[in-house]
């Protein structure tokens, strides 16, 4: 008795994985230089440091529904998850610490923000794709490929 073959975990979690750790690290860099900016003297730029850090969050919550997605139905590991949440807290106690104008927590916590969300980043880019599904049988050896216009290319010694 053999068991029935698995079908290939699917490839969209982990693309979604991917695009949301990259928008979220761009997110974070933008973060920083909206940051310096407005201690550079630009005082408008602090307004645009709390609209990124609301984006920021959105994107962050939908990174946590990417890693399950990852984890579950796509079968990857779990650290993904874990590091997420990690993350979700770290920018809600981020967010928190901007408007009570803690400057020593905000500034402190923002390094490690940065510091583990590009940490994630090159996680979900290491994380192999996992194999597409076969291709329906096309081509007259079974192989997948369509016959070229006119037959067969023969070769000769």
């Amino acid at each position: 008795m053999s068991s029935p073959p698995v079908a290939p975990a699917p490839r969209w979690p982990l693309i979604l994985l991917r695009t949301t750790a990259t928008a979220l690290a761009l997110l974070a860099l933008l973060q920083v230089m909206l940051a310096g900016s407005f201690l550079n003297g630009t005082y408008d730029s602090l307004k645009d440091h709390e609209g990124n850090a609301m984006t920021l969050a959105t994107v962050v919550v939908l990174q946590l529904g990417a890693a399950v997605a990852v984890w579950r139905p796509g079968r990857g590991p779990l650290w993904p998850l874990w590091t997420t949440a990690v993350l979700t807290v770290a920018v809600i106690g981020q967010i928190a610490a901007g408007y009570a104008r803690s400057i020593g927590v905000h500034v402190t916590l923002g390094v490690l923000l940065v510091s583990g969300t590009l940490f994630g980043l090159v996680g979900a880019w290491r994380l192999p794709l996992p194999a597409r599904a076969a291709l329906p049988e096309a081509g007259p050896d079974g192989s997948g490929r369509l016959p070229r216009p006119g037959g067969p290319l023969e070769v000769s010694k």
